[in-house]
């Protein structure tokens, strides 16, 4: 666990009681993000290790052991080479370290060095990156740094603002010559606030991330709290008006109505029944009674 991130939850903490409620809701979401973090590096899911392919730009250091005068740090060229002492450039982009170890041992062991033993370390992550925009506090390009998740791209990012959605989109190109690129939608509301980590997907090199602003409604009337809120899937008329604290005294429940635009025109569903629908940019007005 990294320093910061458990600067993050402490944070987190102190800050949830300051704010309102908005803010507030978004700090728990951020919360529960850095929770999840902790929790999948303590069950081991994410490895760094040997499997991570190596290209452009990253920086290796190689250490031959019993031969410190063979120790050397290099970057990774455009071409996918570094130069090590006695054997020259070697091919590394595309292997994992552990491959470019065994490459390094073989080629030292034909004339150089009697059974060599090679590591290989990522001193720099730099050949792949990813973008994440959108509904998040620090929008921009990353390095990813060995394998890397969602939640950690997102931790990097600064976690989610109080606007952000229930979905994430994730454009990936395929590499496959000839075939489009595929879009994966994850579930915010169920790995962030659900805290279901089987929705965290990997990473790759070059993956687009897109977080785009909830939508919301609108509530007027003979209601405790009228504004306009966040919209969440599922949302029905009684959930609408319990999220703007309950009907008032002089509400006509039987006569709640919702403008709502299809298609550019404005249509008006009378007397809304409690659990009718809710869609994005509808505006439910609970009229008073008469009597």
């Amino acid at each position: 666990m990294k320093d910061h991130e458990t600067g993050r939850i402490r944070f987190f903490l102190r800050a949830f009681f300051g704010y309102n409620e908005p803010q507030r809701a978004a700090y728990m979401r951020n919360f529960f993000l850095a929770a999840l973090i902790l929790a999948v590096f303590l069950s081991g899911r994410i490895s760094y290790a040997q499997d991570y392919i190596v290209g452009q730009d990253d920086v290796l250091k190689i250490t031959v052991y019993d031969h410190a005068d063979l120790t050397t740090t290099v970057r990774v060229s455009g071409d996918g080479l570094i130069n090590f002492p006695l054997i020259g450039s070697v091919q590394v982009a595309g292997l994992t370290t552990l491959q470019i170890g065994q490459k390094i041992s073989t080629l030292l062991a034909d004339g150089y060095v009697v059974s060599p033993h090679v590591s290989v370390f990522v001193e720099e992550y730099k050949s792949k990156k990813a973008t994440i925009l959108g509904q998040v506090d620090k929008p921009g390009i990353y390095v990813l740094s060995g394998d890397t998740t969602f939640l950690q791209l997102l931790s990097q990012a600064g976690g989610l603002t109080p606007d952000a959605g229930d979905r994430a989109v994730v454009n990936r190109k395929s590499s496959v010559p000839g075939r489009g690129d595929s879009v994966i939608t994850i579930d915010l509301k169920g790995l962030v606030s659900a805290g279901n980590t089987s929705l965290d997907v990997a990473v790759e090199d070059g993956d687009n991330i897109y977080i785009p602003k909830a939508g919301v409604f609108f509530i007027t009337g003979e209601v405790k709290k009228p504004d306009a809120y966040k919209f969440a899937e599922g949302t029905t008329v009684i959930k609408a008006i319990t999220t703007a604290g309950g009907l008032t005294d002089k509400a006509a429940a039987g006569r709640i109505r919702i403008i709502r635009k299809i298609g550019g025109k404005e249509e008006v569903i009378e007397n809304a029944g409690m659990d009718t629908p809710v869609i994005i940019n509808d505006i439910i007005v609970v009229p008073e009674s008469y009597f």
